[in-house]
């Protein structure tokens, strides 16, 4: 069989907004101690999970599932004030992991409520991060995901519109409803800047440049992780196909058939080893040779929590 190669791409895996939430589980681990608990997926990658369970985080879903007076952490994705006003009445010690980026779409949601403006927010309902987001505002806010249903959308006051979107979302896909929003409505409010954050964007780029030699493209990452399946829709929109995969386990050899250049790259909360396994998986079965491909270099840091940051200082409190 003639060698075959790997084009891995660049930037691919956590974003600065996953590594914050991680190393807030486990600095709350080291210098908190135990039980710590966790509400939902602290991010959308069940190995991150899986491994955090393992070093003695509890996963819950609802916060009653917490004893009163526990430590709770909230996952990147952000949380209402509804779950919020909910830790307080159980007198919870709440560590926001929430991403920076998330919490910037929920003070401009809070923002246009107060101004009176109808808000689209365009993401999937069922999203923690919509969820979220949708409580700041519950009256206020309309949750939309394609073109048709901005269409039928009737609001109070067209000429009090402001649209924000799920920062996770496929940048082709809000772009053409972003359009079609602007046609109906004029005067609608934007963000002050693009709420899609700098890693989805990035590593979406760098899936179009694979596009172009790759006869395939694998995406690491978990099915309810939002960007990881919005890089699989970004690679099949170029017509190349592409897989979303856990692990060497999900990877069907019929993909491979006839296939010379295989793209790779990783949702924003998968981690890196997970790649590296494909990439030992993809030398084993002909595809020795990798070339990386993209050139953004990535440099940013999220502060860590003031919650967690005076915790440091209050050892076991």
């Amino acid at each position: 069989m003639e060698r075959g190669r790997v084009l891995l791409a660049s930037p691919r895996g956590f974003c600065a907004g996953v590594v914050r939430a991680i190393d807030i589980v486990n600095l709350a681990l080291e210098r908190c101690g135990q039980p710590l608990y966790v509400r939902r997926e602290i991010v959308h990658n069940k190995y991150v999970v899986n491994e955090l369970h393992q070093k003695g985080t509890i996963f819950v879903d609802e916060l009653d599932e917490v004893p009163p007076g526990g430590r709770v952490i909230f996952s990147a994705h952000g949380v209402s004030p509804e779950v919020r006003a909910a830790a307080r009445a159980r007198n919870l010690k709440v560590i926001d992991a929430t991403c920076p980026l998330v919490t910037k779409v929920h003070h401009e949601a809070i923002r246009y409520a107060r101004e009176g403006y109808t808000i689209i927010l365009i993401g999937h309902e069922d999203h923690d991060e919509v969820i979220g987001t949708t409580g700041e505002a519950p009256t206020a806010i309309k949750v939309l995901c394609s073109v048709k249903e901005v269409d039928t959308m009737e609001v109070p006051d067209p000429s009090r519109v402001a649209y924000l979107t799920q920062t996770t979302l496929s940048l082709s896909d809000t772009k053409e409803i972003i359009a079609r929003l602007r046609q109906r409505f004029p005067l609608i409010k934007s963000p002050a800047s693009e709420d899609i954050c700098y890693a989805t964007q990035n590593r979406q780029s760098a899936v179009l440049e694979l596009a172009k030699e790759a006869g395939v493209i694998l995406v690491v990452g978990s099915s309810n992780s939002s960007n990881s399946c919005r890089l699989v829709e970004v690679a099949q929109s170029t017509g190349v196909p592409a897989h979303l995969i856990d692990d060497i386990e999900d990877i069907q050899m019929s993909w491979l058939t006839e296939v010379r250049v295989v793209g790779l790259t990783a949702g924003a909360s998968a981690p890196e080893g997970l790649v590296e396994r494909v990439l030992h998986y993809l030398s084993n079965v002909g595809y020795p040779d990798v070339e990386t491909v993209g050139g953004i270099v990535e440099d940013v840091e999220f502060a860590l929590p003031p919650e967690l940051t005076r915790a440091v200082w209050k050892t076991g409190t």
